[in-house]
Formats: structure tokens, C-alpha cells, sequence
């Protein structure tokens, strides 16, 4: 620590911090462009000037950047200072001489930091009267405007693209007040975390497309604490609504998940909440049509039909709250409940929950995964499936640099300094995997093979480090050459890691994972992905799989089966869930999106989304997280457990549930193991100066006026039973408990990702009173004990899943914006493979799976294995397979 001294006060800051971050953890209004806390020092806006003195008795002192300058012992800097200040007036007149200064109509006013920085640093008049440089805009794909005469050439979106998310299509091009930054040629930016240009960019340069196509002022919106629907990770999101739609999605800072940023599909995908095919109404069917009724009648008809089935099933979903399963679970009995998920993959989320619970492994979180400096990815390929681990592991790989940056007394701040020094040698990452992927250019080596050569590798390595872990008798000398090098590498590493996951559909791979992380002891951090957002939480609540239900339905057992947000036709294939539901003779499903399954339904109970419902998710390392609703849907919809509790009602036992924490609190009392979800949040009684917190800005506008077709006298907020937020922007407006805190706002600081700097214990930390989310998986022995290297030989042709970031995941692929880079379909293949088959690039190849046929064009690559053929997960019908799988040729 060191003792440094700001405008005559003493303070106790970290010596390994700058000037800048210590300050702005102090809570100073210090102005800055060029700096992030990710992306940390280059010196370039000259911004953040301050005053510096030598020693008590130095009067005249020094101009110096307090990013580029060390907080060290003893230091002496003055923010107010006249000349400082006057000098940071003038930078930010240099910087806004080519500005067009057109904020009322530009996307980011409101919340732009550039607005901020002149009120800041008091330019208020502007004096050049010159001719302004002009660029031409580019067209940057569906998620991005481009507005380049806004730039003031801070060169944050370049460093962040490039340097800290490892895309290569954006970059600086000219020199002086002509730099120009951009793609060599108009298209979609290819990295798929360009949306976070959004929010780095300290200007209207780059903004949302998808906002602007609907433009609403970030004042104008309605906001609340959101967890993304798109994969395991549990990433923290702020949904902003206007009118009952979802405007935008902005990062909520998490200091243990995903910190200041989130990837394009949790970004842009929230659009399925928008569109216009919706079910907003209760529908019967009736000649084979589904048709709108009254709740009271389809309430009425829905007792009968399930008080006089002669069987009943419930069939739950990974992508539903803990509350809304827990719900159904209740309503059907604990025996007649299914998880939804099928058999296979159920297994695997079990097997992965065993290994965070039972074994020695070291479940880590995602800010950890950035910190590790020797990585096997075993089986996964994380920027299609889990897409922000990859951007961890895009930080990890810059270990080896930072050390080198310390042995040579180079502070890690100093971002230039540190890749000069370092050049582009980088921490080991190793990948195992079944195709090709983003992180190639940053790995040591990338081997492509079947799941059953990744997983012998696996248990080779393990075995090297730990000789009583098995290994697989006549290891290939390849395989065995690369596992003896990889242990080497983690004995020596200081933070090893091991990313696997369930995605290639194998517990030999996850097994494997598990020895590593065993044979590794103390160091043995793991971290596994799991397919949905709250696969981990359906795994801890249990119940038969979707195979079981639908083999109950076909043979009798059931007649009438209640479906909780999920498409059964994506869980089996076509010929057995139609077998399933012929059988049926009720089938009430409960959903917010229509899909396959919707359409067979004989009772439609319409629920709400992400955005107007509240719950609890499970992400992959078992943090129990809570989402909010953002705004009151219209109609009939309404929370899934709701529609649960209302079938209930007919039996006189029914439980009396009037709010989320009677479900929760009856979840507590039902599986004590899942008790910690109460520390999730606060409850809906939390209350601030007996205030709740309200989801709307102080600035909100036309609240009065939205609803002036119907009254001119303004309505009165809807109260919320289910959480301590209120539909107002009336309430407490300082700090609140992180889980509730709708949006990152403080005088002076409108933009997102410098506001939060407010929120934090100290700049890039936690957030204060602690990051949100309880653990549900505690440890119950380290006792050393290794899964046997049991692994299927494959020596035949195989089916190997493809997964895309964009497609493959159901939900995001009905937005918009997503479904514009949803790539063609097509069957990967290898040019030797292609050639035995007799096929070339675009051919049709026709493939059987269970029975259905497929045909699609052919893709001819080196980056698969032979005797493969990469199938796209999710595209162009193919949901419901069962991969990997055998195929006879």
C-alpha cells in the first residue's frame, strides 16, 4: 500500500495502481478517454492531467497524466489545481474541434462520456470557426452504427478489439486528424463481442443498430436487474424497456462473471421478447383450432382436465427459473416431474454437478479463468457455446507477459510498455477439440479429433501428473508426446486450468477433465460449461428426463402432459415426440415463444419472458442469481409458477402462493439443498429509507403523455409484489444491494461502464456490499479419487456437433439482429473424406439420423477430424439430434 496525498488530504491506495484508478476509486472526478480498466494505460487523449510536486515544499510542481503516472508512496498531485484544470479544458477543446456537436440527435446523448467529459472540465463555448474533416460511415452488420465524424481518436476501439477480444477486421487507418477507424471494406465486424464497442466507445462513434432502428433516450427507459438466457454463464444484464418492449441490452457490471462486458448474442438477442407471433392470450383448441378464451373459462376447463386425467406429467425446462420448474414440480408431484432435458444430456449436467460437489476439482469463476497461466480446453469449444470464457482466456494467455512486465520493474498498468516488452510471447493454451476455433491464433498447439481421442488425452495428461490416474492402453504416440508436454507445463504453472464442458456429448471427456484437476491437487482449478442457462439449477432440482416423460405419454402411463418453455421437438427427434403426443389426450403447454411443440398444444397458457417475469437461474459454477421483471406485460401474460399456482387452485390443498418469496420460501422447505436461493436477493419487503428502487431514471419522461389516448391523469405505479422495485421513477436513488440495482447512474457520470466506477469498492473490483448471487455447491471431500480411463473406441464414421454462436441456441436465433448472422447450414467435412465420398464444396450430402433424412450442402475444410462430419447444432431443422453419433456411410 502506499500513502499518497490529493488536493491536501491523505489516503491509502494500492502502490500497483496509477494515479487515475486510485482516484477514481476514491471517488474524485477525474476526466479520462483513452483509459479502461481493462484495457488500462497508452497515454493518448492526454485528459487526465493533474498536478504533480516533488516533495511538501515544491510550490511550482509538474503537469503529469495520472494514467501513465504510478500511485507511489509519498506522492503529492493536486486534480483542482488551476493550471491542471485549465490544461484539461484545453485538451477537451483540441478533442472537439472536428466534432459535428450533434447531440440531439445522436444515439448516445444522454449517456455519452464525451458530453460528460466537457461538462466536467467546463467547456462550454466553442470557438473554432474552421472547416471540419468529414468520413464516410460504413455499413458494420446489424449490431453496430458507425458514425465516424463523432471520433476524437481516443483509439479505445481498436485496443479493445483487437488487443483485448482478438479480432483482426477493425483497425486505425491514416495518421492526424485523418485516422480513421474501421473495417478495410464495409461489412458485418466478425469478433463476437463487437457489441462492446457500444459501451467502450466514449462517443456516438459506434452504437447499437438495433436501438437506433426504435430509438428511445436512455432517460426513457425502464430498467431492471437481468441475467442473460443464452448459456450457462449467468451473465449480469440491464434490459431496458419503453411501451412494453425491449429497447436495448446493456452489461450490468459483475465483478466475478463477466465484469464490464457481454457477448453478441446476449447483447442482440433479446429480440424473441419483441416479436409479434407471440402467445399474449389463453387459448383452448377447439375443431383443431386454438382459440382465445377468458381465463376464468380456460382456468375452469384446465381444473377438469387435470382433476379427470388418468395420468399426468410434467416436463420442465433449462431455460425456465428454479421457481417456475419448482412450480410445476408441485403441481404434478415430485414422481411425474421431468427436468426436460434428455436423457443424455441430463446425465452429463449430473455428472458435472458430481464432479463441482464430490471431487477434488476447483471450480473457479469466470474472473478467475483471465488470471490462470496454463490452459487445457478439453472437449469445448467455448466461443460458440460459452462465449465469454473465450474472452477470458483471451486475458489469460497475457500471464506470461505481465511477469515478464514485473521482472523488469514494469508496472502491468502500463499497457504499451508491457506488449513491447513482452513481444507476443504468451502464458500456454492448449486446445482439444473437435473443429476449429477462435482461439487457434492464441494457442500452442490445437488438436482436432473424435470426443474418445480428446478424452484419452485427457486421462493421459492426468496419469503424467499423478501416476495412480489411468490411463488408456495403446495411447497413440501423438496423443501421449502432447499429454507428457502439457503435464510438464502444469506442474510448473502457478494457476493451471482446465475449460471442458458437455457440449461433444461425452463423460469420458469430463471424467477426463476430472483427473487433471484431481491429479493437480491444490492447483486443480476447473471450469465447466453446461448447456442452458439453468441446466445447473434443473440438475440440483432433479426429476426424469424428457425420454422417460415422452415413453410414459406413448405408452399410456399419462395422458395429459403440461410442457414448462420448452420444444420437446428439440429435446428428441421428430418421430418420437410425434408418437408421444398422439397419445396425449391433453397437452397444455406454458410458454412465452411459439415453437413445434406450441403448436400441438391443446391449451396455451401464455408466460412472460426474461423481461416480465422474475425467478431465479443457476449458472455453471452453481451461483444462484435473480432476474427482475422490467416492465408489466399486457393481457394475460403473466410468471410460468403463477399459471402453475393457478391450476393448483382447484385442490384444497393447494399452497396459498400470492408471491415469489412464498415460492421461494416453500422451495426452501421442500429441498433444503437448495435453500441458499433466499440470499440470491433481498426479498420484495427490502426497502431503503422505507423506499423501494425504483426502475426508472429521475429523468424519466412522458409517463403522463404515453397513456394520454386513454386518460390525461397520470396513472399510478403498479405495485410489485415480487420484488422491492417499483414501476416509478420515484424512490431511493443512492446504493442499493447490487442484485437490485437496475442501472449504473451517478451525478455527473451518465454513461454506463464510467458510472459504475460509483458502485465499486475500488475501480475494476467487486461491487460494494458484494458481487450478487448465493453458491448452492459446496464441497463435501477433498479425498483424491480418479474416474477410470474407460474410453468407447470410434473407428467409424461419426457425427460430430457443430455449435454456433449464432443459431444454435433457440431463443436468440428468433431476434432479429442474431438471426442476420445466423450462418447457411451445411456438413463440415475433410478434404480426404470428401474425396472417399466423391463429393465438392456445395454438394448435397444426405445424412440419416433415427430414422430422418437431412440434406444439406457440403463445407470441405482441414480443420475436422477424418471419419467426421461436423453437423450444425440448432440450423436449418436440425434440433433434437442426439450427438455425436454412429453413421453408416
Amino acid at each position: 500500500m502506499a500513502k499518497i496525498n490529493i488536493d491536501g488530504h491523505a489516503f491509502e491506495v494500492d502502490d500497483n495502481d496509477n494515479l487515475l484508478k486510485a482516484a477514481l476509486s476514491l471517488g474524485f472526478n477525474l476526466p479520462y478517454f483513452c483509459w479502461h480498466p481493462c484495457l488500462h494505460s497508452v497515454g493518448a487523449c492526454r485528459q487526465c492531467a493533474v498536478k504533480k510536486y516533488k516533495n511538501v515544499d515544491d510550490k511550482q510542481g509538474q503537469i503529469v497524466m495520472a494514467c501513465m503516472t504510478a500511485a507511489a508512496d509519498e506522492t503529492i498531485i493536486s486534480i483542482n489545481d488551476p493550471e491542471a484544470r485549465d490544461f484539461r479544458a484545453q485538451i477537451i477543446e483540441w478533442l472537439m474541434i472536428n466534432h459535428p456537436h450533434d447531440c440531439p440527435v445522436c444515439e448516445e446523448g444522454g449517456e455519452c462520456h464525451l458530453q460528460d467529459m466537457t461538462l466536467m472540465t467546463g467547456h462550454t463555448r466553442r470557438r473554432f470557426r474552421g472547416q471540419k474533416r468529414t468520413h464516410r460511415n460504413q455499413d458494420l452488420g446489424p449490431f453496430i452504427k458507425h458514425e465516424m465524424n463523432r471520433c476524437i481518436a481516443c483509439y479505445r476501439c481498436v485496443r479493445y478489439y483487437r488487443d483485448y477480444a482478438g479480432g483482426d477486421d477493425l483497425d486505425a487507418f491514416g495518421a492526424h486528424d485523418h485516422v480513421f477507424f474501421g473495417r478495410h471494406e464495409d461489412g458485418a465486424l466478425e469478433n463476437e463481442f463487437s457489441g462492446n464497442l457500444v459501451e467502450v466507445c466514449p462517443t456516438g462513434v459506434f452504437t447499437d443498430k438495433s436501438l437506433g432502428a426504435d430509438y428511445t433516450r436512455k432517460w426513457d427507459l425502464e430498467n431492471a436487474p437481468g441475467i442473460c438466457p443464452h448459456c450457462s454463464l449467468g451473465c449480469n444484464t440491464s434490459p431496458g424497456a419503453r411501451k412494453g418492449q425491449i429497447k436495448r441490452i446493456q452489461n450490468r457490471y459483475h465483478g466475478e462473471i463477466n465484469g464490464y462486458f457481454l457477448c453478441d448474442r446476449g447483447r442482440f438477442g433479446a429480440g424473441f421478447n419483441n416479436r409479434k407471433d407471440r402467445p399474449v392470450e389463453l387459448m383452448l383448441k377447439s375443431a383443431d383450432v386454438l382459440e382465445p378464451v377468458s381465463k376464468d373459462h380456460a382456468l375452469e376447463h384446465l381444473h377438469t382436465v387435470i382433476s379427470e386425467s388418468r395420468g399426468i406429467i410434467g416436463i420442465g425446462s433449462p431455460r425456465a427459473t428454479l421457481e417456475a420448474n419448482f412450480a410445476l414440480r408441485r403441481l404434478v408431484g415430485a414422481e411425474n416431474f421431468s427436468t426436460g432435458m434428455a436423457a443424455p444430456e441430463q446425465a452429463l449436467v449430473k455428472l458435472a454437478l458430481d464432479i463441482l460437489q464430490t471431487t477434488p476439482a476447483q471450480s473457479i469463476s469466470l474472473r478467475e479463468v483471465e488470471q490462470c497461466d496454463a490452459v487445457l480446453v478439453l472437449g469445448e469449444d467455448v466461443t460458440n457455446t460459452a462465449p465469454l470464457v473465450a474472452l477470458g482466456l483471451h486475458q489469460s494467455v497475457r500471464q506470461q507477459a505481465y511477469e515478464i512486465a514485473r521482472e523488469n520493474k514494469i508496472p502491468t498498468w502500463h499497457d504499451r510498455a508491457v506488449r513491447d516488452i513482452a513481444q507476443n510471447r504468451r502464458s500456454p493454451l492448449y486446445q482439444a477439440g473437435a473443429c476449429a476455433t477462435k482461439l487457434d491464433d492464441v494457442a500452442v498447439h490445437s488438436l482436432r479429433a473424435k470426443p474418445a481421442r480428446i478424452a484419452e488425452l485427457g486421462f493421459a495428461v492426468a496419469h503424467y501428473l499423478n501416476n495412480q490416474a489411468s490411463i488408456t492402453p495403446d495411447l497413440d504416440a501423438d496423443i501421449d508426446t502432447l499429454a507428457q508436454e502439457i503435464a510438464g507445463i502444469f506442474k510448473s504453472a502457478k494457476r493451471p486450468l482446465i475449460v471442458s464442458g458437455t457440449s461433444l456429448g461425452s463423460t469420458a471427456i469430463l471424467q477426463a477433465a476430472a483427473n487433471i484437476a484431481a491429479a493437480l491437487g491444490e492447483t486443480g482449478n476447473v471450469f465447466l460449461t453446461l448447456p442452458e442457462c439453468n441446466s445447473a439449477g434443473l440438475g440440483l432440482l432433479g426429476g426424469q428426463s424428457v425420454d422417460d416423460a415422452l415413453e410414459r405419454l406413448h405408452s399410456g402411463a399419462a395422458d395429459t402432459a403440461i410442457v414448462l418453455e420448452n420444444d420437446l421437438y428439440q429435446r428428441a427427434n421428430k418421430t418420437t415426440v410425434d408418437s408421444a403426443l398422439e397419445q396425449a389426450k391433453n397437452l397444455i403447454v406454458i410458454d412465452h415463444s411459439t415453437q413445434a411443440t406450441l403448436a400441438k398444444a391443446t391449451a396455451v397458457l401464455p408466460a412472460g419472458t426474461f423481461a416480465e417475469s422474475d425467478g431465479t437461474l443457476v449458472n455453471n459454477e452453481g451461483r444462484a442469481q435473480r432476474h427482475f421483471q422490467v416492465y408489466q406485460p399486457q393481457g394475460e401474460i403473466q410468471d410460468a409458477w403463477r399459471w402453475c399456482s393457478d391450476l393448483m387452485a382447484a385442490n384444497d390443498a393447494a399452497p396459498q402462493w400470492n408471491s415469489l418469496d412464498d415460492v421461494i420460501t416453500a422451495l426452501a422447505e421442500d429441498l433444503p439443498a437448495l435453500a441458499t436461493i433466499q440470499d440470491a436477493a433481498p426479498s420484495a419487503a427490502f426497502r431503503k429509507a422505507g423506499m423501494r428502487i425504483p426502475r426508472m431514471p429521475h429523468r424519466y419522461s412522458g409517463r403522463t403523455a404515453m397513456h394520454a389516448d386513454e386518460s390525461v391523469h397520470e396513472r399510478r405505479p403498479i405495485p410489485d409484489a415480487d420484488s422491492a422495485l417499483a414501476y416509478s421513477m420515484e424512490g431511493w436513488q443512492g446504493q442499493t444491494p447490487a442484485a437490485l440495482r437496475p442501472f449504473a447512474w451517478t451525478p455527473g457520470w451518465n454513461s454506463n461502464q464510467q458510472a459504475i466506477t460509483r458502485f465499486q469498492d475500488e475501480v475494476a473490483g467487486p461491487l460494494k456490499g458484494g458481487d450478487p448471487g448465493a453458491q448452492l455447491l459446496y464441497k463435501r471431500t477433498d479425498e483424491i479419487v480418479f474416474f477410470p480411463a474407460e474410453v468407447k473406441a470410434q473407428h467409424g464414421w461419426q457425427a460430430i456437433p457443430y455449435h454456433h454462436i449464432f443459431g444454435s441456441d433457440p431463443l436468440s436465433a428468433l431476434a432479429p439482429a442474431v438471426a442476420a448472422r445466423i450462418p447457411k447450414a451445411c456438413f463440415t467435412l475433410c478434404p480426404k473424406d470428401a474425396g472417399f465420398l466423391q463429393l465438392g464444396e456445395g454438394d448435397n450430402l444426405e445424412l440419416t439420423f433415427d430414422g430422418e433424412t437431412h440434406s444439406l450442402p457440403v463445407r470441405i475444410t482441414d480443420d475436422i477430424p477424418e471419419a467426421c462430419i461436423g453437423v450444425p447444432v440448432g440450423l436449418d431443422g436440425l434440433q433434437g439430434l442426439r450427438l455425436p453419433q454412429e453413421l453408416t456411410l
